[in-house]
């Protein structure tokens, strides 16, 4: 990665579940998720700088080397199929009625997402930082731990130096280059 500007941006995602529904809620289908975030960044060649995984949405903090509609192709869509496919195989019907489609879009019969993403470009190292903030710092704003650290969807202990064994995602940290070295 290049060092952030605006010829060489970063982007900040966020994706909403469909109706806002707390599909993320459960430690499993958090579990579930990263592991298709993880599959998505390798198959789509993009990098994972930030993340947080929350009730109803999700934030990321990706590299400029990709455009901002074909990551969220692939974090989207592996997503959806992969916490679609773990809904029907743990047998959650009553939460895959509420992502049915009440008209079938490109024949899914199941929509996870709200399809009005929001796409933030990140031109300096001090927007980025800002950001890295904000998504690390939303479990706490709502309530789920007291500190940033404590919560276990979320690159903050990465940030931090304080990583666990078993990360459920690990960052491309290392990819980073800041202005100032480092």
């Amino acid at each position: 990665m290049n060092v952030i500007s605006p010829n060489s941006p970063a982007y900040y995602l966020t994706s909403f579940a469909k109706d806002r529904l707390p599909v993320f809620r459960r430690d499993s289908l958090k579990s579930v998720a990263c592991a298709a975030m993880n599959e998505a960044r390798l198959s789509g060649q993009f990098l994972i700088l930030a993340y947080v995984i929350m009730p109803d949405h999700l934030h990321l903090i990706t590299d400029g080397e990709k455009k901002p509609a074909v990551v969220l192709r692939f974090i989207n869509g592996l997503l959806s199929r992969r916490v679609i496919d773990f809904l029907k195989s743990e047998g959650h019907y009553a939460s895959l009625e509420k992502l049915r489609h009440a008209s079938y879009r490109r024949g899914h019969e199941y929509s996870l997402w709200d399809h009005h993403p929001n796409v933030r470009l990140l031109t300096s190292e001090s927007m980025f930082m800002q950001r890295v903030h904000y998504t690390h710092q939303n479990p706490v704003r709502l309530g789920l731990v007291e500190r940033a650290e404590e919560y276990r969807y979320s690159s903050a202990r990465l940030w931090s130096r304080t990583p666990l064994e078993g990360e459920p995602l690990v960052v491309d940290l290392g990819n980073i280059r800041w202005r100032r070295g480092g």
